[in-house]
């Protein structure tokens, strides 16, 4: 997520994450290039954290001196774990149900690798038609009009939901983040892009649903085209703005003097499903795509001053800030889509609030109000929480549904801010255990706004309740929330109500003038990522605090920095930079990477979150040269992911790909989901 970097052809450079230079540009705008945009004063996750360890054991809290960093070799100075106790054992007998598989190993294979005994097919491609009238794909003579019926590029966030009455069949729901121009049109000039490549990667971003059907016999799913519910979602689709903020000033262009609607979502990351059957959508690097920014806001968002890499803002006035300041206040929201329903209009929720949305996902409260945790993927920034006011209603009929729609709209947006439970004074920098012989916190979610069916309240100083809903991370600079190391998915799990934060990396952690590592931190620079569990008071999720421990340090086992909830590191998988996550039958985490530091490609991992197992991750796959792991989807008797931007690495091109994946050699590379089985039929891991 970086700064404009050389063009394909030109000497690579060292990228934040292990991503290539091409990533980078397309994707986010290189963001870790740029000036890190939160530079309010607020205390530091890694001031604070104290040391996430539930340690249960001296040992074990020994064995992770650096808690919330995972990098690379010990810093000279660092302390050094004890060594005095021998490792526990693992515990005896087989593996975690759902995770009794041969783990794959580490590689770089040109390809999805899956465990002996698994089978997999590629379920649907960047570009084959879904929508009636769609013509087949054909990347030299691509036009708008065809993508606009064909999957989109860079698919990410999976969902599947059932279909009553089509048997063996489902409504599979993808995003596209971002497109990849190198990648997708021969001859691709970045400085002068044609119109018609402009309007086919406006095409290419937004939402798919497609119905998928399965083959009993063989595990295989294969997508239904020109089924009725089979729908695109594009840049250029129209949009209604809801909520507190839908009709202020700050929403309004002069193509829409309203401030209700808006043409299209951008940068799809992760997402959500409802338990009312709808799917959330979190709008994530928006700011990549605007020109021209100036105001202290624009920066806050990482908006540049200058043209943007795709030159969007020669074909369309809207994405020229200078001509139009508002249109990029009408981004950076949770999209609510009704896969149901083609001739619904998808809505944009401005009470969750406008930032770089990972994912979007929803737990119910006791008496059955809608509660949605959602990070802001940057560096230096927060996870929130939405509680709804109005409670969810069951049935099918027009009207529960128009109620369950509006779910969304009215409730309190909170931000997150944590403390650690050891004195000061007990916390020297050296990594040393503080007195109390405890690593871990506790937090509180602190109320920014509420919404109500009357109008917003705003609940920071100095800020009015529409501000807040558009410039959030404003408020949450306002209210001292607690810096994060780029806050991905944020998923409660349906069998204990735990809630766990993904946080990819910081790169930037202890640079000059920047947060230093400090408390159970060492090292500067966490470069492989980790995740946080909390637990809600009395495990409520309209709970205002919450316990927090360290559950994972991701990186290499054979590195003391590195931790596994407890769970021996000698039988554990390395794992590098988690970002997507989702729950499996049995209530294991399974875990997807992206920009993974060890040398290996990214992949997708199982650990398990409860028993004597506890901590135990392995393995299950990997993807292709340049490729990304997202979705995932754990079902009983089937795993699916989306493999992103595969071939995205440095020099490549149409012309040069670096992978050939999906269909080998002579063929465009091309992003995909692909559906993984076991051989004999039987459920997953067990």
């Amino acid at each position: 997520m970086r700064k404009l970097l050389p063009l394909v052809g030109t000497p690579s450079v060292s990228h934040p994450g292990g991503r290539s230079a091409m990533t980078c540009r397309f994707r986010c705008g290189d963001a870790c290039f740029h000036e890190v945009p939160n530079t309010s004063a607020n205390e530091y996750v890694g001031d604070v954290i104290a040391g996430a360890l539930s340690r249960r054991t001296a040992l074990r809290a020994a064995a992770v001196v650096t808690v919330a960093a995972a990098a690379g070799g010990v810093t000279a100075g660092a302390a050094q774990p004890a060594a005095a106790a021998p490792r526990p054992s693992a515990p005896h007998g087989r593996a975690a149900r759902g995770l009794r598989f041969s783990p794959v190993a580490p590689n770089t294979a040109d390809q999805v690798t899956v465990p002996e005994g698994y089978r997999q097919n590629v379920v649907i491609r960047w570009g084959e038609p879904i929508l009636r009238g769609a013509p087949a794909f054909d990347p030299e003579r691509q036009t708008a009009a065809a993508q606009a019926g064909q999957f989109g590029y860079n698919n990410d966030f999976l969902a599947l939901l059932p279909l009553p009455g089509e048997r063996h069949r489902q409504l599979l729901v993808a995003n596209h983040e971002y497109t990849d121009e190198m990648l997708m049109f021969r001859g691709y000039d970045p400085e002068n892009p044609t119109r018609q490549q402009v309007e086919v990667a406006w095409a290419a971003h937004g939402l798919s649903a497609v119905v998928v059907e399965e083959d009993r016999r063989s595990g295989k799913l294969t997508a239904v085209p020109r089924h009725p519910l089979n729908r695109r979602v594009t840049a250029t689709t129209r949009f209604r703005l809801t909520g507190p903020a839908a009709g202020s000033d700050l929403l309004k262009t002069s193509a829409d003097p309203t401030g209700r609607t808006v043409l299209g979502t951008l940068n799809n990351c992760s997402g959500g499903t409802t338990p009312w059957g709808t799917t959330l959508h979190g709008e994530e690097n928006f700011n990549q795509y605007f020109a021209h920014g100036s105001r202290a806001t624009d920066k806050r968002y990482g908006i540049g001053t200058g043209a943007t890499e795709r030159k969007w803002e020669r074909f369309d006035r809207r994405f020229d800030l200078a001509q139009e300041p508002n249109e990029v206040h009408r981004f950076g929201y949770v999209v609510e889509f009704d896969p149901y329903d083609p001739a619904s209009t998808p809505r944009k929720h401005t009470a969750l609030g406008r930032f770089k949305h990972e994912a979007a996902t929803v737990r119910l409260t006791e008496d059955g109000r809608p509660v949605v945790y959602s990070g802001d993927d940057e560096r230096f920034d927060y996870f929130y929480k939405f509680v709804g006011a109005k409670r969810m209603r069951h049935g099918t009929s027009r009207a529960v549904r128009e109620h369950n729609l509006s779910l969304l709209d009215e409730g309190t947006l909170y931000v997150a801010g944590l403390t650690g439970d050891s004195p000061a004074a007990d916390i020297d920098g050296s990594g040393a255990l503080p007195a109390d012989g405890e690593f871990d916190g506790s937090g509180q979610w602190i109320p920014l706004a509420t919404a109500t069916a009357d109008g917003a309240v705003s609940h920071v100083e100095g800020m009015s309740a529409e501000e807040v809903f558009v410039f959030t991370r404003l408020a949450g600079d306002k209210v001292g929330a607690t810096k994060m190391d780029r806050p991905e998915d944020i998923q409660p799990s349906p069998h204990t109500g735990k809630v766990y934060v993904v946080l990819t990396n910081n790169t930037n952690r202890g640079k000059a003038g920047l947060a230093p590592a400090d408390e159970a931190n060492p090292r500067n620079a966490n470069k492989h990522g980790h995740i946080l569990e909390l637990t809600e008071h009395r495990n409520r999720a309209d709970a205002t605090t919450f316990g927090w421990s360290l559950f994972l340090v991701a990186g290499d086992p054979a590195d003391p920095a590195t931790y596994f909830a407890g769970f021996p590191k000698d039988r554990v998988s390395p794992i590098s930079c988690p970002d997507n996550v989702a729950f499996d039958p049995h209530g294991n985490l399974w875990i997807s990477t992206d920009g993974n530091q060890l040398g290996s490609h990214d992949g997708l991992f199982g650990v398990a979150t409860r028993g004597e197992r506890r901590g135990e991750l392995k393995q299950f796959l990997t993807v292709p040269t340049g490729a990304e792991t997202c979705g995932p989807l754990v079902q009983d008797r089937r795993v699916l992911v989306a493999v992103q931007h595969p071939g995205e690495v440095d020099g490549a091109s149409v012309e040069k790909p670096a992978s050939t994946w999906p269909d080998g050699p002579g063929k465009i590379v091309r992003p995909a989901v692909v559906a993984v089985w076991r051989a004999d039929g039987e459920d997953i891991g067990v």
